[in-house]
């Protein structure tokens, strides 16, 4: 069985209100609140960025799993924001973490499914055992030009994931890749922030995408939508993932323990996972998750997820984080994300 063997995660715990942002513009917070249902997103300190918050997630992983941290032998960290343009983070995370010399490392880029095509890439290591265990991490700062409408949803966050064979929490019974040549969303080497097509972001990017991936997985896989408790898709916004939850016929139900945006934002490449994060604070034994991510580009990864036994043993606490949390006003914002 090859899967997931622990995880982690790390919520900033500053938080800014759509209340905030909206009126710092003139703009009307009950039309912002409802087109996007976000009510609250998560920011990363001035002094915080995809490496300190990689690092967070991964030392509560090894908690859990302190035997497994020797038997690492690849690192790859996935993220829209890393520090550096030339300079790996994967090494300087493996340095922190005492994770010795002898491991494969790469950064990886997919915008916001940068970790989960690292992911996959971890399972096929395993199953070729040529490598023990794999951490995966998704990390990001997420950043947006002032007075857009990325700015109400962009937020921070990271998870970490041990891919291995043996105590697997999750198996990963299967996977599907879908992917085009779909610019909807971009940022060029020396932009600060990013640009987007607006509403081209949606039918032809994100719904054509991940209807693809699921549907393929779906008939891979011989099930069908009600098969699984939970379901997991990538969270741009609140809106996105319910319509398209809907339209592959997954009920609100099923999706009420991964719906985490209103409350920590997108954190990008971590946006995904960490709604994964959030059902693992409920699922059970025997459990199927369907999980789709999202990347702009534009490609989505869908999988189908077992829960075993091995959850009761290192289950964390998500909700627990999600309550720990101070608001900050529109300045102190500008201020945390190097703005001003």
């Amino acid at each position: 069985m090859i899967g997931i063997v622990d995880y982690g995660f790390y919520i900033p715990r500053f938080r800014i209100t759509t209340e905030t942002i909206a009126k710092q513009w003139g703009k009307s917070v009950d039309h912002i609140t409802s087109s996007l249902k976000v009510r609250e997103k998560a920011v990363a300190r001035y002094d915080e960025d995809v490496l300190t918050m990689a690092y967070e997630a991964s030392h509560m992983l090894f908690e859990t799993s302190t035997n497994q941290q020797k038997k690492v032998g690849a690192v790859f960290i996935g993220s829209e924001t890393f520090p550096y343009a030339v300079n790996p983070t994967s090494t300087t995370l493996a340095e922190w973490l005492d994770l010795g010399n002898n491991y494969l490392a790469y950064d990886t880029q997919f915008a916001c499914k940068a970790a989960t095509g690292a992911l996959i890439s971890a399972y096929g290591l395993v199953k070729s055992k040529e490598i023990a265990n794999v951490l995966v991490c998704a990390s990001d700062k997420a950043n947006a030009k002032t007075n857009d409408a990325l700015e109400f949803s962009a937020g921070s966050g990271a998870n970490a994931w041990l891919i291995g064979s043996e105590h697997v929490l999750l198996e990963m019974v299967s996977w599907h890749s879908y992917a085009s040549d779909t610019p909807d969303f971009w940022r060029r080497s020396k932009a600060a922030n990013p640009s987007h097509l607006g509403r081209f972001t949606g039918e032809p990017a994100y719904f054509n995408h991940i209807m693809s991936s699921a549907k393929a997985l779906l008939a891979k896989t011989h099930h069908q939508p009600n098969d699984f408790t939970h379901a997991v898709f990538h969270m741009p916004n609140g809106r996105f993932p319910l319509k398209v939850a809907k339209r592959l016929g997954f009920s609100q139900k099923q999706m009420k323990h991964s719906y985490v945006v209103p409350h920590v934002g997108n954190s990008y490449s971590a946006s995904a996972l960490m709604g994964l994060v959030g059902v693992l604070d409920v699922a059970k034994p025997g459990d199927l998750i369907f999980f789709v991510s999202y990347g702009s580009g534009a490609g989505s990864d869908a999988f189908v997820f077992k829960v075993t036994k091995e959850i009761t043993k290192k289950r964390k606490s998500f909700c627990t984080a999600l309550e720990h949390k101070t608001y900050i006003d529109y300045v102190t914002y500008l201020q945390f994300m190097h703005s001003i």
